[in-house]
């Protein structure tokens, strides 16, 4: 990854979280967990993860690539387990920490800080695509599932030769014959594959992660950060709106 690459990513994924938590806190309850599940699928991509997971109350869920700890929140609540999050940018972790009262820490996706097979379940929702070492992240949740555990992953994926315009910086984007020998390759059998409704969300949802938006537009949209950040949101969403990425949902199981 160039220092470029870095700092656009860091923009991102760091800075912005410290704005998002500032502008959700202003903007009071029932904004947070939109906001902080934006980019991370939709509420219908993650209920069908959590399904296909098998939750039950009380079990620990890892997530990995946590960012503020929206996705995590929710399934905290809707499943009543128990998250810790993971997640490389110490913004996120506190955005997460403050907001959520996540257990939360500083680690890359490659050496988590867990116990070789700690949990039943993990999940790490579009973190893939935003490392070159995507073997290295898939062996190191394998490494913290327990045998039959499952992992929840939301992909954007590849599904054209060539992408029709630059990807965001410091990106890199599985084809869907990738990802499944890669899964293969590090010792997961896919349970179940599905095509994710990025807008799948109860009436409100959207609007609510809109406001947080534009709070954080309105206090910092004259910050180049800022500025570097919705670019790289910008060319996301311009390949998704091309249909050169797909967003896939994909379970699996930890062969032993």
């Amino acid at each position: 990854m160039s220092e470029l690459d870095s700092e656009a990513m860091e923009d991102e994924f760091d800075v912005a979280a410290a704005w998002t938590e500032e502008a959700a806190r202003a903007l009071g309850p029932g904004h947070a967990v939109p906001a902080g599940c934006r980019g991370s699928g939709s509420v219908g991509a993650l209920r069908w993860l959590a399904d296909r997971l098998e939750l039950s109350p009380g079990d620990l869920l890892v997530d990995s690539g946590a960012g503020v700890g929206g996705p995590a929140r929710w399934v905290a609540g809707e499943r009543q387990v128990a998250p810790v999050c993971l997640e490389p940018m110490i913004g996120a972790v506190h955005a997460s920490r403050r907001l959520f009262g996540l257990p939360s820490a500083v680690a890359l996706a490659q050496a988590l800080p867990l116990r070789d097979q700690v949990a039943g379940a993990a999940w790490s929702l579009g973190v893939l695509c935003t490392t070159a070492d995507k073997a290295g992240a898939l062996a190191e949740l394998h490494r913290v599932l327990r045998p039959g555990g499952r992992l929840g992953l939301l992909v954007f994926a590849q599904v054209v030769d060539e992408l029709p315009a630059a990807p965001p910086d410091g990106n890199s984007f599985p084809t869907p014959a990738d990802l499944t020998a890669l899964l293969d390759d590090a010792g997961f059998d896919v349970v179940d594959r599905a095509t994710a409704d990025l807008h799948d969300n109860p009436p409100g949802w959207e609007d609510a992660a809109d406001a947080v938006d534009a709070e954080v537009a309105r206090r910092h949209g004259a910050d180049p950060r800022y500025r570097n950040s919705l670019q790289q949101a910008q060319r996301m969403g311009a390949l998704l709106s091309a249909g050169a990425l797909r967003p896939e949902l994909v379970v699996a199981a930890r062969r032993a």
